[in-house]
């Protein structure tokens, strides 16, 4: 063992929310000495990797799982959408302040306006999106949201949905702000920005053990291909998607106790016939199928990695045990505790349709996926089409008096002493990651918040300040962030 060296702050894997509190920290603090440690031979091979998502900057302005129908049929309530879009805001400031700054290049590298849709078929669907429609057209951030149930309209919006579809009651929101985001550019481009300024980026280094000493600062004892040795951090972020949970669990700490992982694969249908790109420009989803968890939500992407643009369509769920697409089929047995068996037992037994759904996907033939493309593209042909496997989302599972239940979303974990923070969770995910390391912060770093906020506040203008409350406030920002990142406000 060579002999330990000290970090103020050590980031356990490379994906954005790792780099995005890096650089955090890094503009409120120069000096601060950071080491980022990701298991892979490269950074953003993950989740934030741009083809294990779809790359949707989740700002509710399609997402039906964001504002559920009203039970009694009257117009469902907006506060969770807007709190989306809210914390979607922050991370537009931040990426358009880095982008002036020089840390983050030319926005075309990693955003891009693509409009945001959703689409219905029946009676029942259209009345809701309808409802939802009436609820959020006046509010601030939603601004410039239309709704229609003509064909001729929703074919404008998309003909691909529209050709060949037999007479049938359809609906559609339709909204231009909506964005295509490669996290993965992000990460790298902060990453590099993070190398320049001194932070030590190992890779190939994965985190065997976590341990705490009596002055609170921890132990990594980190293993590499040739070699193994430890380092001592003042502070732990575990920002390593699925295996937060196994690593948060190596380090001890009682915050953990009762929380699990419920693992969900992804497949999607991918294009790049020219003809079809062309006829389709925007982000369409609709609603899930009964069963089916919010990730499952079909749809229908214009996407654009590295200048080349394609459609997606999916994602098709499926069942595996792995935390991360490149983990391994042991991880859900062993995260198994006696203080969380409870939690996935009840989780199990709440939603036995969620898995019987996941069982029926993991059998779907190729064949049926295509049938499923066909109800969003009538006049789609297999042979057009290729499946791809995406990444792993790693849904939480929270504990609750007597039981456990499956929470959708992101939960930061942070230790009493706020020197060990990680991240559990999905969906959102990186769309929210600005607001989310904001979190972290001020559970890592109690005491300096008040004074880091001043530094904060240069690259987050509207920093602890509700955009849709402040209408002119929004319409500013809505409108400088959109220059600076070349979008459409």
């Amino acid at each position: 063992m060579s002999k330990i060296e000290p970090y103020d702050l050590a980031l356990v894997g490379g994906g954005i929310m790792s780099a995005t509190l890096g650089v955090m920290i890094k503009l409120v603090n120069p000096k601060a000495k950071i080491v980022l440690f990701e298991r892979l031979d490269q950074v953003a091979m993950e989740s934030s990797n741009p083809w294990h998502n779809a790359g949707t900057g989740h700002a509710a302005l399609c997402e039906l799982n964001y504002m559920p129908d009203s039970k009694d049929g009257s117009l469902p309530d907006p506060t969770k959408a807007i709190n989306i879009n809210e914390q979607f805001q922050v991370s537009r400031q931040f990426w358009a302040s880095l982008v002036e700054q020089g840390i983050l290049s030319s926005p075309e590298t990693f955003i891009r306006t693509v409009p945001h849709m959703t689409f219905v078929r029946g009676e029942k669907d259209a009345d809701y999106l309808s409802r939802r429609f009436e609820a959020l057209k006046n509010q601030p951030l939603f601004a410039g949201l239309e709704f229609s149930t003509d064909p001729k309209q929703i074919a404008k919006w998309a003909p691909l949905i529209t050709d060949g579809r037999s007479q049938e009651t359809i609906a559609a929101t339709f909204i231009e702000q909506g964005t295509d985001v490669d996290y993965g550019a992000i990460t790298q481009q902060l990453i590099s920005w993070l190398i320049k300024k001194g932070v030590q980026v190992e890779t190939s280094v994965e985190v065997k053990g976590l341990y705490q000493y009596q002055d609170s600062s921890w132990q990594l004892t980190l293993s590499g291909e040739h070699y193994e040795r430890i380092v001592k951090a003042g502070k732990v972020f575990v920002g390593a998607g699925g295996w937060a949970l196994k690593l948060l669990q190596k380090a001890g700490i009682p915050e953990i106790d009762g929380y699990g992982t419920f693992p969900v694969s992804g497949h999607f249908l991918r294009t790049d016939n020219p003809e079809l790109v062309a006829k389709h420009q925007a982000k369409v989803y609709s609603q899930a199928q009964v069963g089916a968890p919010p990730m499952s939500v079909p749809h229908l992407d214009t996407r654009v990695v590295d200048g080349k643009t394609s459609l997606l369509f999916g994602p098709f769920a499926g069942l595996n045990p792995k935390f991360l697409k490149y983990g391994s089929i042991l991880d859900l047995p062993l995260s198994l505790r006696p203080k969380n068996l409870i939690p996935y037992l009840s989780v199990a037994l709440k939603n036995f349709d969620l898995v019987i759904y996941l069982l029926k996907e993991v059998t779907k033939s190729r064949k049926a996926k295509i049938e499923g493309l066909k109800e969003f593209v009538p006049t789609a042909k297999a042979e057009d089409w290729s499946l791809y496997e995406a990444g792993q989302r790693a849904q939480v599972i929270k504990p609750t008096k007597g039981g456990g239940v499956l929470q959708f979303g992101t939960e930061v974990i942070s230790s009493k002493d706020g020197t060990i923070s990680g991240l559990l969770g999905a969906s959102p995910g990186a769309s929210v990651s600005v607001s989310v390391m904001l979190d972290v912060i001020e559970k890592m770093f109690p005491e300096k918040v008040a004074n880091w906020n001043k530094e904060l506040t240069k690259v987050i203008p509207a920093l602890g300040k509700s955009l849709n409350a402040h209408p002119k406030l929004a319409k500013k920002l809505l409108a400088d962030t959109a220059r600076t990142l070349k979008l459409k406000a």
